[in-house]
């Protein structure tokens, strides 16, 4: 079995709350035809989902704004033996009405963020989401971020965060919207979705230095674990980087 890169292994710390709870829904019997899910990846860019849901025989359609990373995405599913599974398809969320007819799962991650209208955002995707289909949300949260910018000496972007205000008033597209638990508790059910659960995510990974994870054995597995343990605990949201949700429409 090949080594680990030190990238990659920090890259599985930081990812592996978010799939231990795709695969929780994936996994469970007789929830799609076949086992084989209908995913739709909004924003999916060169696959880091994508690929590895395709090789685990679900069919996955990337919608992504960036030519570049529908060519990388192309790439990467070919030489993972998964093309046949993998479609890139150029565009954004505005478009996915025009692309997608139906979809058993829509990842939308990191997406969110940079919507004019996250409500309408939502509604588009409930919009191609069969009954019943389920909706991974991962969006950035607002207070690890004020954190963020205040330990940088960013100040004022660190105050303008914490009323929610985009820092120097700029747009949500250009800087990124960040969201609390309790507010996505109140936008989801707003556009039709049904929160089922909640997950801390990087609550620890981006403070600890990649140096420590490189050099300590074991570093990263205890790391992960520690990940692993506080995802559910309501306590421990305000202190994550991201939040993941899973609804159903």
């Amino acid at each position: 079995m090949p080594t680990e890169r030190p990238s990659e292994r920090r890259h599985s710390v930081r990812t592996a709350v978010v799939w231990d709870a795709l695969r929780e829904v994936l996994d469970q019997p007789g929830t799609f035809h076949e086992q084989e899910a209908r995913v739709v990846d909004i924003g999916g860019g060169t696959g880091g989902f994508a690929v590895p849901l395709a090789e685990l025989g679900h069919r996955v359609q990337v919608v992504d704004p960036s030519p570049d990373a529908l060519a990388s995405l192309d790439r990467r599913a070919r030489e993972s033996g998964v093309a046949d599974r993998v479609t890139g398809l150029q565009g954004d969320l505005d478009d996915l009405g025009g692309h997608v007819d139906e979809a058993d799962v829509v990842l939308c991650h990191g997406v969110l963020e940079v919507v004019d209208d996250p409500t309408a955002a939502l509604a588009t995707i409930g919009g191609v989401l069969r009954p019943g289909g389920v909706l991974s949300l991962l969006v950035a949260q607002r207070h690890a971020a004020v954190v963020a910018r205040a330990m940088a000496g960013h100040f004022e972007q660190a105050r303008a965060l914490l009323d929610g205000s985009p820092p120097g008033g700029r747009t949500p597209r250009t800087t990124g919207r960040r969201f609390t638990a309790a507010e996505l508790a109140d936008l989801l059910p707003a556009a039709g979705f049904t929160p089922t659960a909640v997950h801390a995510v990087r609550v620890f990974s981006d403070l600890v230095p990649g140096s420590l994870l490189d050099l300590e054995p074991g570093a990263a597995h205890h790391l992960l674990d520690l990940e692993q343990a506080v995802a559910e605990r309501e306590e421990f949201f305000p202190l994550a980087a991201q939040l993941h949700v899973l609804a159903t429409r």
